[in-house]
């Protein structure tokens, strides 16, 4: 989604709907070859543990290997904080799971020990007790009366008590924070008949109201600021003496140390800069850490934006904003990258063609831009993946996203190649399009086509869809103005853009696809995902409230309900299994702008009634027996939902205190490496 400054784009996972792993053998090398890498390695509850490599580091001179190295550790340095932001027991949580892991002496043979192993897992893929997408907290599957039982077996365990407890005072007071559902249960709620910040256990608020919140930043925001501060997002809001006060991340505030760690390796990384275009962006950032002033992280956008030479390049900061209910706090985020040349070639020519995408859109004309400004569009090879965005990633990238740094400077827009060839990889086989596709002509154009009209649906995604458009004139930020149901619209409105233009013959006449049957396997793939697929992910019973997956069930529900006069999109039963198939691509190519047109009205004018009401008629709710029926049908494939990556390490070869080479480490052990994190990047207290 477009968010204040930066944010990463958890854009369609096209490869969750078509295929998945089959089991890994064992294999425990750090050096593979392409054919012989090891990408999946694990699966558990409902996640898959991937690996991915970097292609092209090789070749990358030792200047620049270095420089990923510094930016590598100063984008782990940052580890404990994402677990602070997410909820405030979480740093505790963790030390306690981590001395039980390194410590107990009794029988680790036992289901109960390899449940409690699962569970440990889970808290790393999620950094916290709460599910890193449903955001419910997640309940261990041994009990109560075990985890005493670990606990009082770890005698050298160093658990983080306060000292003024006993051992077992300590058990029985950390029991609930992670067995009952009922403390603490939601990290984010999106419920409007809720306080949604009161009652969210996020870490980004303490002893107020969402009231309080939105009063305090209507009292510092300037309406008529033609470039205005993205207030809140780098800031913890408290009650203090009765009065609301903000709690800066940045050097001398919250965060201190971690930040203090960050800064020192961005600094070693200005000595190996590639070019002055990237020290100086370098050092805005440095600065921004130091002051916590959001108009010079302003300033740090504009000369990252501006750096469109270097191979190397990074995201580093408080950016992602989907962790906030209100849609304003930073979640601290890290991504270390290389320039796929190759995959560019693509980016290049849609990021080329902006202007004639932006002409075509069907928005009402005065939310058009008059000149698509500067779009740098490029596929990357990721090297290092921290904070928000390890070690669940996105696969495309959209920044920055402040409306007038866009407006005035364009943007960057990446997609992820080596994470996409990764999740390809390991999702063959699997049975799922044979399961939820209608027939064999569907299957074949699937199988054909999947591939590249889902990246071509990314890159239209992040390139243009989060690019296009413009507000109304003295319309306020889409945070202010649609609150809690921005993320959702705007994810909806850059899904939207891709899925209007993938039937466009324009895509054949710029080479991008062959035919426009590439086009119309994304729509069966989206609509199948958005009515049934994607609900794999939902607990029976419960509705969806994570952005994206609102965004995708709007669009496929909303289409389904409009085209049903043509019978556009036709629901049919075949041996007592429910299917969704396409009737007509050009009618549904239609209903698609016109919701385009709607969404972007929505954004445009700030109408929060509209927005909220597409939102809560189309995205929230499940057809319960179709949602059981859906569950039913995955279970037979045995296929984890999710999936979750370890990182390479980048290790210097030094001779005395120079490094003369950098080399690459694949680790198989999920874990190991969590807990490694754990022993080198823990910076912060175990109590904020």
């Amino acid at each position: 989604m477009k968010k204040l400054l930066f944010s990463m784009m958890v854009v369609t996972n096209f490869l969750f709907l078509a295929c998945n792993s089959t089991e890994p053998k064992e294999q425990t090398e750090n050096k593979q070859t392409l054919d012989t890498f090891k990408y999946q390695v694990e699966q558990f509850a409902d996640i898959k543990i991937l690996r991915y490599q970097i292609p092209g580091f090789e070749k990358l001179s030792l200047k620049q290997k270095t420089l990923l190295y510094y930016l590598s550790e100063a984008a782990n340095a940052g580890y404990d904080i994402i677990w602070d932001q997410n909820y405030r027991n979480n740093l505790m949580i963790r030390q306690t799971l981590v001395q039980i892991v390194e410590n107990y002496n009794g029988d680790r043979k036992t289901p109960d020990f390899e449940k409690f192993l699962v569970y440990v897992k889970r808290v790393f893929v999620s950094n916290g007790i709460h599910h890193h997408y449903a955001t419910d907290k997640f309940i261990p599957e041994f009990s109560e009366d075990y985890f005493i039982d670990l606990i009082s077996n770890s005698p050298k365990a160093k658990f983080p008590s306060t000292g003024s407890e006993s051992r077992s005072d300590f058990a029985r007071s950390i029991l609930p924070l992670i067995f009952d559902p009922k403390i603490d249960g939601k990290k984010i709620v999106q419920d409007t008949k809720q306080d949604i910040v009161a009652a969210s256990a996020t870490n980004f608020y303490e002893g107020v109201t969402q009231k309080m919140v939105e009063d305090y930043y209507n009292s510092i925001t300037d309406r008529n600021e033609p470039r205005p501060v993205s207030y809140g997002l780098n800031s913890k809001v408290v009650l203090e003496n009765g009065k609301v006060v903000e709690k800066f991340w940045k050097m001398e505030g919250m965060y201190t140390k971690s930040i203090e760690k960050i800064v020192y390796w961005l600094e070693k990384a200005t000595t190996v800069a590639e070019n002055d275009a990237q020290f100086k962006a370098l050092k805005k950032l440095i600065k921004f850490y130091a002051t916590g002033n959001l108009r010079i992280f302003d300033e740090y956008s504009v000369l990252w934006l501006k750096d469109t030479a270097s191979t190397v390049d990074v995201v580093n900061g408080f950016i992602e904003v989907y962790g906030d209910p209100l849609g304003k706090k930073g979640s601290f985020q890290s991504m270390v990258s290389i320039k796929d040349f190759e995959a560019s070639k693509r980016t290049k020519l849609i990021s080329d063609n902006a202007q004639w995408f932006e002409d075509h859109l069907p928005y009402d004309p005065a939310y058009k831009k008059a000149k698509a400004k500067g779009i740098n569009a490029k596929a990357i090879n990721v090297v290092t993946l921290a904070g928000d965005d390890y070690p669940t990633p996105p696969i495309g990238v959209n920044l920055p996203n402040a409306d007038w740094i866009r407006a005035e400077h364009g943007s960057k827009s990446v997609t992820i190649s080596n994470l996409v060839h990764s999740y390809s990889e390991s999702s063959k086989n699997s049975g799922a399009l044979e399961e939820f596709a209608y027939s064999k002509e569907e299957i074949a154009r699937a199988k054909k086509y999947n591939s590249v009209s889902g990246e071509l649906h990314t890159d239209l995604h992040e390139i243009i869809g989060h690019g296009s458009g413009q507000l109304k004139k003295g319309v306020a930020d889409p945070s202010e103005t649609l609150k809690n149901y921005a993320s959702p619209l705007e994810e909806s409105r850059a899904e939207l853009v891709g899925l209007y233009f993938l039937t466009d013959p324009k895509m054949v006449e710029l080479g991008l696809m062959d035919s426009v049957e590439a086009g119309r396997a994304q729509y069966d793939s989206y609509i199948r995902n958005g009515l049934m697929t994607q609900l794999v992910r939902i607990e029976l019973g419960k509705t969806i409230e994570q952005a994206h997956m609102r965004a995708r069930q709007l669009i496929a529900q909303w289409a389904f309900d409009k085209g049903q006069g043509d019978n556009v999109i036709e629901k049919k039963i075949k041996d007592k299994k429910t299917y969704f198939v396409i009737n007509d691509y050009d009618k549904l190519r239609a209903i698609f702008g016109e919701m385009l047109k709607e969404v972007q009205r929505i954004k445009s004018e700030g109408d929060y009634k509209a927005g909220k009401a597409l939102i809560e008629t189309y995205a929230v709710r499940i057809d319960p027996e179709l949602h059981k029926e859906v569950l039913e049908r995955w279970k037979k494939l045995n296929i984890a939902p999710y999936g979750a990556f370890i990182n390479p390490v980048l290790v210097p070869v030094m001779e005395g205190d120079k490094i003369i080479d950098v080399k690459v480490e694949y680790p198989t052990d999920f874990l190991q490496q969590g807990m490694d994190y754990v022993k080198k990047y823990s910076y912060l207290p175990l109590y904020n």
